[in-house]
């Protein structure tokens, strides 16, 4: 069975364009308008998360934090994809919890070798 991940974005075309290139890379997807959502939709079954940083309701720090302190798979690996590149935000993320992060634009081989990255994390 092909590994799962869990999209939390508030942009449509950004969860669309992602679950095709996570598809065409042999991952199945589940995917969440923000992070309450994507706190409910977070089971055992997901092996990575992605999530943006700036969301209404729950932005993805706060996503974050309420993952790691959950019951529900709070050790999966999660990856922060979004336009923000300051090194202080990254360390934010990082204290947060997250296993990576990436930077919008991306190329569709960026993505998936960060997944692949996170779901072995050494450090970002």
């Amino acid at each position: 069975m092909a590994d799962t991940v869990l999209i939390v974005d508030d942009s449509v075309s950004m969860r669309q364009m992602e679950t095709l290139i996570l598809k065409a890379g042999g991952y199945q997807v589940v995917e969440a308008a923000n992070g309450k959502e994507g706190v409910e939709k977070l089971t055992e079954d997901i092996t990575v998360v992605i999530t943006d940083y700036n969301m209404p309701e729950m932005n993805g720090i706060e996503f974050i934090e309420a993952v790691r302190a959950g019951s529900v798979n709070k050790s999966v690996p999660i990856l922060i994809v979004t336009t923000e590149s300051e090194a202080e935000k990254k360390q934010e993320g990082k204290r947060a919890g997250a296993t990576g992060w990436l930077t919008k634009p991306f190329e569709q081989d960026q993505l998936l070798r960060a997944i692949k990255k996170v779901a072995s994390p050494s450090d970002f």
